[in-house]
C-alpha cells in the first residue's frame, strides 16, 4: 500500500503539494491578520464616537450672546485709502495662543492686520490676542466644546472701531458633539469707510452632510444681504471645505485665497480648508493678492491666511 502510493504520488509533486499548502496556510494568516487590525480600528472609532456622543456640546442659541468686546485702541486712518489686511487664523482649541502670537508677530504678511478672524477661541485668548496685538476684538462662543470643557467660538479684532457686532447661529448641530456653530460679524470703521465682516468656522466634513454645509453658506450670504446693507463684506474662516467657495463666487464675490495652496494638515496630505472672500472691493493682481504662511510656530492644525483687498 505504501509504496503504491508513493507511485501515485512523485517527490516532486509532493513537495508542490507542500508549498501550496504552505501559501494557502500564510494567506490564511494574513487575511486573519488585516481583518483583526481593521475590528481594532472600528473597536477605537466607535469607542471615540460613543465617547463624543456621550460627552455633548452645550450650544448657545441665543443671539445676544454670551458676548466679549475688547476695546483697546483706534488707529488713525491714512489721508489715502490702502488695501485691507485681512488675516484669518484657527488656533486649535484655542490652547497654544503664545505660539500663535509668535506666528502672527515672525511673518510680515500677517503683521498689523485690518482684519483678524480667529477660530476655536475662548475668551481669556480672545483678551490675550487682543492686549498683546492691540487691537480690538468682539467675541460670541457658539457654545462649550466637550472636548476641552470650554468655550468654543469665533472672533474678530482690528485696529478700527468695530460697531454693530452681531451673532449668526447656523443651522444644523454636528454629529457626535451636537455643537451648534455661530459666525462673528461686525462693521468695520477705517475714517470714513466702512465694510462688514464676518469671523466663520463649519463643521469637520464628518460633522455635517454636504447638504447641510451649503444651508449653512447660504445663511451666511442672507445675513450679509441684509446685516451689510451694501456696504462691502468679508467673510473669512475655516470653512472645512474648498467647494464651498464656488457657492461664494456665484454670488458675486470675490475669492482671493482660492490657489493659495493647503492650509491644514491631514493624514496623508494638505487641505485647502481655510478661506477669504470679498465683495465690493477690486483684488490686487494674481501673486500678491493672498498666501498661506507655512510657519504657524505648531500653534495649530491650520495655517494662517491672509489677503489684500482694495477698497
Amino acid at each position: 500500500m505504501l509504496s503504491l502510493g508513493a507511485s501515485l504520488s512523485p517527490p516532486g509533486v509532493m513537495e508542490e503539494d507542500r508549498r501550496q499548502h504552505r501559501r494557502q496556510r500564510d494567506e490564511a494568516v494574513a487575511l486573519l491578520y488585516v481583518w483583526v487590525r481593521r475590528a481594532a480600528v472600528v473597536t477605537v472609532l466607535l469607542a471615540a464616537g460613543l465617547g463624543l456622543a456621550c460627552a455633548r456640546a452645550v450650544n448657545y442659541l441665543d443671539a445676544s450672546g454670551p458676548s466679549y468686546r475688547y476695546r483697546t485702541r483706534d488707529r488713525v486712518a491714512a489721508a489715502e485709502p490702502t488695501p485691507l489686511r485681512v488675516v484669518s487664523f484657527n488656533i486649535a482649541y484655542g490652547v497654544r495662543v503664545d505660539r500663535a502670537l509668535e506666528a502672527l508677530r515672525a511673518s510680515e504678511p500677517l503683521r498689523d492686520p485690518d482684519v483678524l478672524a480667529l477660530q476655536e477661541m475662548d475668551a481669556p485668548g480672545v483678551e490675550r490676542v487682543a492686549r498683546e496685538l492691540g487691537l480690538n476684538a468682539v467675541y460670541f462662543p457658539s457654545g462649550v466644546h466637550p472636548k476641552h470643557r470650554r468655550d468654543f467660538g469665533c472672533a474678530l479684532l482690528s485696529p478700527w472701531p468695530l460697531e454693530d457686532a452681531r451673532k449668526l447661529v447656523l443651522p444644523h448641530a454636528a454629529r457626535g458633539t451636537r455643537l451648534q456653530r455661530a459666525a462673528v460679524s461686525a462693521v468695520v470703521v477705517r475714517g470714513g469707510w466702512r465694510a462688514r465682516v464676518y469671523s466663520v468656522h463649519l463643521p469637520s466634513p464628518l460633522g455635517v452632510s454636504g447638504s447641510s454645509r451649503r444651508e449653512q453658506v447660504q445663511a451666511i450670504l442672507a445675513d450679509a444681504e441684509v446685516a451689510a446693507a451694501g456696504l462691502p463684506v468679508v467673510v473669512a474662516g475655516d470653512f472645512n471645505s474648498h467647494g464651498v467657495g464656488e457657492l461664494f463666487a456665484r454670488a458675486g464675490y470675490a475669492w482671493p485665497t482660492r490657489d493659495v495652496g493647503p492650509t491644514a494638515r491631514w493624514a496623508f496630505g494638505g487641505l485647502r480648508y481655510d478661506h477669504v472672500f470679498a465683495r465690493g472691493f477690486a483684488v490686487p493682481a494674481r501673486g500678491s493678492s493672498a498666501g498661506v504662511v507655512a510657519e504657524n510656530r505648531d500653534a495649530s492644525d491650520h495655517k494662517p491666511i491672509w489677503a489684500l483687498l482694495v477698497p
